[in-house]
């Protein structure tokens, strides 16, 4: 880590001298492997939408079982859904139109005379690294592992049985028929060909899903450990009988493979894949799975994942159900995105590319500072590889997957991800480049389609300080802006660059020229609907057929049923969210809301007048406002009550969509007694949900966290020191936490009045 140091100059300065650390207790940590704790099916179902399927971390292939054709993880856990084969490329975690699920692989019995094969589960099994499951009627055992590039399969057939795989290079998930169906993929085409006695190629060409991306190709080589005796291919639906190779048409393409009779040896695939070229995807083949050890990939991607997961260790007193919560989170959080570095299609570039920022209006908050945190020579080079997809490509991605960008949901978020890369000293990366980038965004107005990068409505903010009401998502927008606008300042302003850094400064309280004192449910001031013109949206008319036209209120989810969320004022989220969403002014909001009082009932007013949403990330913070109120214990509480009630070991155990981590990646920080404020060197504290953890740092350093007299009864901090020395603010700098050393924190059966009196940093004095 570099030493810059650099504390942005719209934060409050703290004497930052160095501490004798004392010694530190012995590690009381289990000696299971962390491993262990990862269940990946937990989130499984409620639309968690996490994938099941092994992985490495980051890893370029995902495979897994697709359960349901439109699923965004291929996972769906009735019992009745079928299982319609096994492919290699999963998000997790996503919600919206599902994106990939090319290249299916599905185990069968019998005579290889038609397509289409399914199959009920009788049994399934998920851990790190491997899914298992036993299909009805037939009796094959199917199990599977990953490497970065590759998996690896196993099909036990019963004694006797015809062994059968059909193999589609055509099936994907959320598949359209109908031209220009919102968010589905299309077949732009595909090919396969059966090139030796053990070896398949061919690739699978899309377009669409979430994102409206433009044609990626995906390329793979398969090998398998006894010879194809029978062959049948297809195109179209149609098969033939001596053709070995269906050429790319446009058609959907795959095969019908025969390997005799099971003699009681399973009969295993190897998979590898690219999006250069299936002769790539050979190469990779070679290099990520040179034998037949199922289980030796599989100990290599528990080694893997055991390294990142043991950077955080819990102490003897957390349960087994918090170290499934926690390391199971701490996994979701580090699936995505997927690393292609040295796979990238588009340019030739020596720096690292990463795909499936999906999205970084959902990571950006705690994600990102967790990757930062638990990986952070990872995360600065996913900062090169944004930074490098917009010198490409003109913009920075806000989401991106198939190699093509979109769609941005609310501003250009990746600004927050590049300012707290710099301020938290992340090195390898070049900020004035990064700078640039961030510019770019800024002051280049989109062209064409603003749903897939850039501002969009950034002629009205950049002329009229807000997005008004003649684009869609225009309070989103504005709050989102002011943000990343902050997050400019912040580079600019540390890079030198004193007047970029004065003009960002001023946009970032650009949030306020929305801000209408209105009441609602006896707060005053929410962000509004405003037209061009200066005035005012006092109605809207709802777009559903035969709805009426009402006033707009704050409490509308959106507007209610009126309007989609791609076409409203707000994204995800009512005015009762958004007008809390400032977290580099909270200072300044607390004013604009009417003072101190004022503030904490509005507080108390969203969280127990049922307006916090825990699945929805604009309100991630929310809960720490409190902090700034001088009652960091308000703040604990809320965190507790939450975690509490959404969050838990079971398959239903994250509230909503995991979007790629970000709900796991909260819990993580929350379990810690941690909090990032994105863009800020600073995370805030409230009472940790266990009573011991030690954060590895990369310069060979720990930071040991200790909760003295934790316990039910004690669920507040009435006391903290660093290093043995008095901690009076409930938060502390990412410079102290990366020096290490102790943070202990004194459990009291009351609130005391600790951390009243320095609150947080605030762009507002």
């Amino acid at each position: 880590m570099t030493k810059l140091r650099y504390l942005a100059g719209c934060l409050l300065a703290f004497p930052l001298g160095a501490l004798a650390a004392p010694a530190l207790p012995a590690s009381t940590a289990p000696a299971a492997p962390l491993t262990s704790y990862v269940d990946p099916m937990i989130g499984s179902i409620n639309d968690g939408n996490v994938t099941v399927g092994p992985a490495r971390p980051f890893g370029m292939i995902r495979p897994g079982p697709d359960y349901s054709r439109v699923a965004n993880s291929g996972y769906v856990a009735a019992p009745e859904a079928p299982l319609y084969g096994f492919s290699q490329l999963h998000v997790s975690g996503t919600g919206g139109g599902a994106k990939y699920g090319n290249i299916s692989v599905m185990p069968f019995s019998g005579p290889i005379e038609a397509i289409g094969h399914t199959a009920l589960r009788e049994r399934e099994h998920a851990e790190l690294g491997y899914y298992g499951v036993t299909l009805k009627g037939s009796g094959i055992h199917a199990e599977l592992t990953a490497a970065s590039k590759a998996a690896q399969y196993r099909f036990r057939f019963p004694r006797g049985a015809p062994m059968a795989l059909e193999l589609d290079a055509g099936r994907l998930l959320n598949q359209g028929t109908v031209p220009l169906q919102a968010e589905a993929q299309y077949l732009v085409g595909s090919e396969i060909e059966v090139v030796s006695a053990t070896e398949v190629r061919g690739h699978s060409r899309a377009r669409g899903g979430w994102n409206n991306g433009g044609p990626y190709t995906v390329y793979f080589y398969a090998r398998f450990d006894q010879p194809i005796r029978a062959v049948r291919t297809w195109k179209s639906g149609k098969l033939d009988a001596r053709a070995r190779r269906q050429s790319d048409t446009g058609e959907d393409t795959g095969a019908l493979l025969g390997f005799g009779a099971a003699r009681g040896r399973p009969l295993q695939m190897k998979i590898a894949i690219s999006f250069l070229s299936s002769a790539h995807a050979r190469e990779n083949l070679d290099a990520e799975a040179p034998g037949w050890r199922f289980d030796a990939m599989l100990g290599a991607t528990r080694a893997a994942w055991n390294a990142l997961l043991s950077r955080v260790e819990l102490g003897a007193g957390a349960t087994g159900a918090q170290r499934r919560m926690f390391y199971t989170g701490l996994y979701h959080s580090m699936l995505m995105p997927s690393d292609r570095t040295g796979e990238n299609p588009l340019w030739h570039s020596g720096e690292p590319y990463y795909d499936d920022f999906y999205a970084i209006w959902d990571t950006y908050r705690s994600s990102h500072p967790l990757i930062m945190l638990i990986d952070p020579a990872r995360e600065a080079a996913i900062v090169r590889a944004l930074i490098d997809i917009q010198r490409h490509e003109g913009f920075l991605p806000d989401a991106r997957s198939g190699n093509a960008n979109g769609r941005t949901q609310g501003g250009s978020n990746a600004d927050v991800i590049i300012a707290d890369a710099y301020v938290k000293g992340l090195e390898g990366i070049d900020y004035e480049q990064a700078l640039a980038a961030m510019l770019a965004d800024a002051d280049v107005v989109p062209g064409g389609n603003e749903e897939k990068e850039g501002r969009g409505g950034l002629a009205d903010y950049n002329t009229l300080g807000y997005v008004s009401s003649r684009y869609v998502r225009a309070g989103t927008r504005t709050v989102e802006y002011s943000l990343d606008d902050f997050a400019i300042a912040t580079v600019a302003r540390g890079l030198g660059h004193t007047a970029l850094a004065q003009r960002f400064a001023r946009q970032a309280g650009n949030w306020k020229h929305l801000w209408r004192a209105v009441e609602d449910h006896g707060a005053r001031g929410f962000i509004m609907p405003r037209r061009a013109d200066g005035s005012w949206i006092d109605e809207i008319a709802c777009s559903v057929p035969g709805a009426a036209t009402r006033a707009y209120a704050p409490h509308d989810v959106d507007i209610g049923t009126c309007v989609c969320w791609w076409c409203g004022f707000l994204y995800e989220g009512s005015s009762w969210e958004y007008s809390l969403a400032v977290p580099h002014d909270v200072a300044g909001l607390i004013d604009a809301a009417g003072g101190p009082g004022p503030f904490r009932r509005r507080l108390d007013t969203f969280f127990d007048g049922g307006f916090y949403n825990v699945g929805n990330e604009p309100s991630f913070l929310t809960p720490n406002l409190y902090h700034w109120l001088g009652r960091p214990d308000l703040s604990s509480a809320r965190v507790r009550a939450i975690v509490q009630r959404h969050y838990h070991d079971g398959p239903d155990g994250i509230p909503g969509n995991d979007d790629s981590g970000a709900m796991s990646s909260w819990l993580v920080f929350r379990m810690l007694g941690l909090y990032p404020n994105a863009g800020q060197p600073v995370y805030l504290i409230t009472s940790p949900l266990v009573g011991e953890s030690t954060l590895h740092l990369q310069q060979g350093s720990a930071l040991h966290i200790v909760a003295r007299g934790f316990g039910a009864g004690a669920p507040y901090i009435g006391a903290a020191r660093l290093n043995g020395k008095p901690l009076a603010r409930a938060w502390i700098t990412h410079q102290e936490l990366e020096g290490g050393g102790l943070l202990e924190l004194d459990m009291v059966a009351a609130a005391s009045g600790w951390g009243a009196g320095a609150p947080p940093p605030s762009m507002s004095p």
